[in-house]
């Protein structure tokens, strides 16, 4: 045999355990029934940013879940990095904050029409129900505030940009709070 292909080589372990990865990966964000959502007034959101390119598919996924959950995905391929996933429950508290932000970003009032459309670069999806509203906005990637202030819906693409920063940001220090290896 030739080294490498027999059943319990290195590179075959390597291959499945990616497989098993990939799998385990499009389960992880489950389908949620939205009209159940909506009828009960709770509060879903869930952001995704990524691109196929050079090292495969990768992309940062979050959503916020109505039973309190926050799952977080963040795939890179680039030097054979793994995906990183993490769980976690918060508050009410942090769930009304997050309903606060996206009330005081507007973004429910604005539409993704006049946005450029998802394209090789990459894409970027925002979808949140609230209020008994559900909006669901797609667009491509954005570098800076030069691709907002060039685009035909400066003002909505804005009001997008600084919210996902804020998400961003607020997802970010959750995760790194929850997940503290070495705390103070």
């Amino acid at each position: 045999t030739i080294y490498g292909t027999s059943a319990g080589s290195p590179i075959k372990q390597w291959y499945q355990r990616r497989v098993r990865e990939f799998q385990t990966f499009q389960h992880y964000f489950k389908q949620i029934n939205l009209r159940d959502i909506m009828s009960s007034g709770d509060f879903y959101m869930r952001y995704y940013v990524g691109h196929k390119g050079k090292f495969g598919h990768e992309f940062l996924e979050f959503e916020f879940r109505p039973d309190g959950k926050l799952r977080y995905a963040n795939n890179s391929n680039y030097k054979n990095d793994t995906m990183i996933r993490k769980e976690c429950s918060v508050s009410p508290s942090v769930l009304k904050e997050l309903s606060r932000i996206i009330e005081e970003a507007e973004i429910m009032y604005e539409d993704d029409k006049m946005w450029p459309a998802p394209d090789r670069i990459g894409r970027q999806e925002l979808e949140i129900v609230h209020n008994n509203q559900h909006i669901c906005f797609n667009t491509s990637k954005i570098g800076s505030l030069v691709d907002v202030n060039g685009s035909k819906d400066p003002d909505g693409l804005r009001a997008f940009y600084y919210l996902v920063q804020d998400l961003k940001c607020f997802v970010f220090s959750l995760i790194g709070l929850h997940f503290k290896i070495k705390p103070i």
